[in-house]
């Protein structure tokens, strides 16, 4: 079974590839449903080809599942020659006037229907093949019997569903609602999510949390639809989070061939966790390594923010119905990514930096006044970090590429974890200016650093800190 993972940018989609997606799917400028999302543009395709090349057989999903007007279809034909710069090997599509100006213009990339089409039957499947359809991506409504059915009466038409992430209330995700409320269309790649808001009913607080507020409709008198949950405020629309990492057999045996994680506007953490997770289930089911092997990857799915788990519409449409308020909060966040370790004639030129400064440092000290020394020393005694300290260089500690996603100082409890490691502590790690060579109390967010550690840290692992919930 394949795995499919989402990235909203080049560094998410690197991530996807290392922590394990056999694909990524990807949105283009304008022309995807997650216009929130970074997406991609500019001459990000040349990263993204020699991205492509570090990992032979990956493969590379563009969503362009916009519903398109007149104008869209325009600016994508007006932009023909930058798209095809974009190593694709499919595209995501809904809008059925998008299928022969792909296969004209791109007959080498395939074309999956996306969910929002909501192909939930095989008549429709078997219209879609006759197009020159590869694969379609279900409809999330899809039962997993359906789904059986479905891959028996077109047994070589790939099947793609959703096994991991955000459901939206509306059928298929297309959903009216934002547009209504705020004016940006869902389907126009805009949603505000307004499904996820919290309500209350205003001046009837008591009524409505007594439960005995409700809808019902002139002609189904008896039919009840409560309008508010919980403490003061309700999100009546907001479904479960889909987690079916543990029935992927259930799955394979009603036919997937390729399981799908949402989330391209998800973060870094997220994109890796998930697809980390979801790659050892995987390998677990299909004999390549051993269950018990995957089981602490699979726990760490949990330590992603996420809402209530369920398993939407697969084995009963009664677990989909339930709506769920806000999100679990996560022990962890994301504080640094790891890059390429330095190499000894690197490394050996950030410490001899280090050491001249640190000389010169000394230098202007021992030429001052004496009370002005003695001046200097004193507030250097109240300001330790104003004092160069060199790396040395010396040991087992090895300097690596390091960039900072928050603030982290040298008493912050961090971790690192790679594809293959679920968590190595470090306590002695410190950090490197690699403009002066000396080592820094503390580094912020977005800029360039080198981490000094002696734990086997990889490029590419992620850098993790507790989240202080004081």
């Amino acid at each position: 079974m394949e795995l499919v993972a989402p990235a909203g940018n080049l560094e998410k989609l690197k991530y996807a590839y290392t922590y394990g997606a056999d694909a990524v799917y990807i949105g283009l400028k304008k022309f995807s449903l997650r216009i929130k999302a970074d997406n991609f543009y500019e001459d990000e395709y040349k990263a993204i080809t020699e991205l492509k090349k570090k990992f032979p057989g990956k493969k590379l999903f563009c969503a362009l599942n916009i519903s398109f007007h007149n104008k869209d279809i325009d600016n994508f034909l007006s932009e023909l020659d930058y798209f095809k710069s974009y190593p694709i090997d499919s595209f995501i599509i809904q809008d059925i006037g998008m299928v022969p100006i792909l296969q004209k213009n791109f007959p080498y990339a395939a074309l999956h229907l996306s969910t929002q089409a909501n192909c939930i039957n095989k008549e429709a499947v078997r219209m879609y093949k006759s197009l020159g359809f590869k694969r379609v991506v279900l409809g999330r409504e899809t039962s997993l019997a359906e789904i059986r059915e479905i891959k028996d009466a077109v047994p070589d038409m790939e099947m793609e569903a959703f096994g991991h992430g955000a459901m939206c209330i509306s059928y298929s995700g297309r959903c009216l609602m934002s547009a209504y409320l705020t004016g940006r269309s869902a389907n126009a790649g805009f949603c505000s999510h307004t499904c996820r808001w919290n309500f209350s009913v205003a001046e009837a607080k008591d009524l409505a949390e007594s439960g005995k507020l409700y809808l019902t409709e002139e002609k189904r008198k008896d039919e009840h639809f409560p309008v508010f949950e919980g403490e003061n405020f309700t999100a009546v629309l907001s479904s479960k989070d889909l987690c079916m990492i543990d029935h992927l057999d259930d799955m394979k045996k009603a036919g997937v061939d390729s399981l799908k994680i949402e989330g391209r506007m998800k973060s870094l953490y997220y994109v890796a966790m998930t697809t980390r997770a979801y790659r050892k289930a995987i390998d677990a089911l299909e004999g390549r390594i051993k269950e018990e092997e995957a089981l602490p990857y699979i726990a760490e799915l949990y330590k992603a923010s996420h809402r209530e788990f369920g398993t939407g519409f697969y084995y009963s449409r009664d677990d989909a119905d339930i709506t769920t308020a806000g999100e679990s909060s996560s022990d962890y966040e994301l504080a640094a990514t790891v890059g390429a370790r330095l190499s000894d004639q690197e490394a050996r030129a950030i410490c001899e930096k280090g050491r001249a400064l640190e000389a010169d440092f000394k230098a202007k000290l021992d030429a001052m006044h004496p009370e002005a020394k003695a001046a200097k020393l004193k507030d250097y005694a109240d300001h330790p970090d104003k004092v160069p300290h060199a790396c040395s260089g010396d040991g087992q500690a090895k300097l690596y590429e390091c960039k900072a996603l928050n603030r982290i100082d040298e008493k912050t409890y961090v971790e690192y974890i790679g594809p293959d490691c679920t968590g190595i502590p470090d306590t002695d790690f410190r950090f490197v200016d690699p403009e002066t060579g000396c080592f820094t109390p503390f580094i912020s967010h977005n800029q360039a650093y080198l981490l000094y550690t002696g734990k086997p840290v990889k490029e590419n692992w992620i850098i993790r800190t507790r989240v202080n919930k004081n």
